[in-house]
């Protein structure tokens, strides 16, 4: 059985989680790539996160509080998008993720994904102009948010689109800090890296209102407070994360960790018990 502080208690469950556990597929779903950022500030409380929450008919975790993210796309891997990309190269990208050359998707495509997710879901980019300064967010320029606008409506590929806003995104602020594969009960799974990038200057938020209903900047200690209040409904790769980041000071005393150390894939076993769901990890 889970240790007792691996179970969240099914009250603070995004609605309908536990119940796939009683229905599992005949045969697992094949894992499909995908790419999570956890977006970092430093604040006077200690580096905060950004938390969305999911729309309530959302296909995935519908209500539960996340890391802005999702599927890796076809275009995050062409070469006019990785043009557009500073700071990170193919080599050192499939070094750091394990992947080898001929990996499809590519390693760099992750990495792009996550920015890509970031700021179709918060309207924040991680990127420079041509002074080098962070570029302003979707929710205080207007030239962002139509960007954005167009990213979303499908209107122009993302290598276009910062194009025509003549930037370049910044790879270097992006650092690798996890991998989880969903479990084999899950009807839709996912094989997620993580990232960590610290948002220099403006950090405020436009959430894509077809997908997320809120948005939150925690101390990743007073977000798993409220989890544990019943006030935060997530799931366990969310949580294990804010619990790896809880005792950091800075957001770059987490970068610098992340970067140091090696990055295993988890592949967890969900359990149902008579309090709630646990985890259970090799």
């Amino acid at each position: 059985m889970p240790d007792p502080e691996s179970v969240i208690p099914f009250d603070r469950l995004p609605p309908g989680f536990a119940d796939t556990l009683d229905h599992p597929p005949a045969e697992p779903a094949v894992p499909r790539p995908a790419a999570t950022v956890v977006l970092l500030r430093d604040s006077a409380e200690g580096p905060e996160v950004l938390l969305l929450r999911r729309v309530r008919s959302s296909g995935f975790v519908p209500g539960a509080y996340v890391f802005p993210g999702g599927r890796v796309d076809a275009d995050d891997a062409s070469p006019a998008l990785v043009a557009r990309l500073d700071g990170l190269d193919t080599p050192t990208a499939a070094a750091r993720l394990g992947l080898g050359s001929d990996a499809v998707p590519p390693a760099l495509a992750y990495v792009l994904a996550s920015i890509r997710e970031a700021f179709e879901e918060t309207g924040l980019l991680l990127a420079r102009g041509g002074s080098g300064d962070p570029v302003a967010s979707a929710a205080r320029d207007p030239r962002m948010a139509a960007a954005r606008d167009r990213l979303l409506a499908d209107e122009g590929a993302f290598a276009s689109i910062l194009d025509d806003l003549d930037v370049r995104l910044d790879g270097s602020a992006v650092a690798y800090i996890a991998h989880w594969i969903t479990p084999v009960v899950e009807p839709r799974r996912y094989d997620t890296r993580f990232f960590a990038a610290a948002v220099e200057g403006d950090s405020e938020v436009a959430v894509h209102a077809a997908e997320m209903s809120d948005a939150v900047w925690l101390t990743p200690r007073a977000a798993l407070a409220r989890h544990g209040e019943g006030r935060l409904p997530m799931v366990f790769p969310t949580v294990h994360t804010l619990e790896t980041l809880a005792d950091f000071t800075s957001t770059r005393a987490i970068l610098g960790d992340a970067r140091s150390r090696p990055v295993p894939p988890i592949l967890p076993r969900l359990v149902k018990t008579a309090r709630g769901v646990g985890l259970e990890i090799e």
